[in-house]
């Protein structure tokens, strides 16, 4: 259970970062970039300690798809950035990617 913990947090941790890298103008402000690079050292450091019993194909799977999926909704609520139709259904394509992967796969070890 502590390795689903382990990729909860590297997620929120990928999707941090990637907000604070659109803060962050290109690494000229420092706050952000540091912000940016921060997250995304624990992230990595986070996705590592659950590819101890989680697979790498699994976990990757999960860990990108949500982090596309949350982003893109920060981005559209916080960042005022625009979704057309093609992007809403590859979105809403990986999201059912990942619950595919968590609910009926038996390499995600429930």
């Amino acid at each position: 259970m502590l390795n689903w913990l382990y990729l909860g947090f590297a997620i929120f941790c990928e999707v941090l970062g990637t907000s604070a890298l659109n803060l962050s103008d290109g690494f000229n402000k420092p706050v952000p970039t540091a912000l940016s690079l921060f997250a995304f050292a624990i992230s990595f450091f986070l996705l590592s300690l659950a590819l101890k019993t989680i697979p790498v194909g699994v976990a990757y799977a999960i860990w990108s798809g949500t982090g596309i999926v949350l982003i893109s909704a920060i981005g559209y609520f916080i960042f005022k950035q625009s979704l057309d139709g093609p992007a809403l259904l590859g979105i809403g394509l990986i999201l059912a990617g990942v619950i595919i992967i968590n609910r009926f796969s038996n390499s995600v070890g429930h």
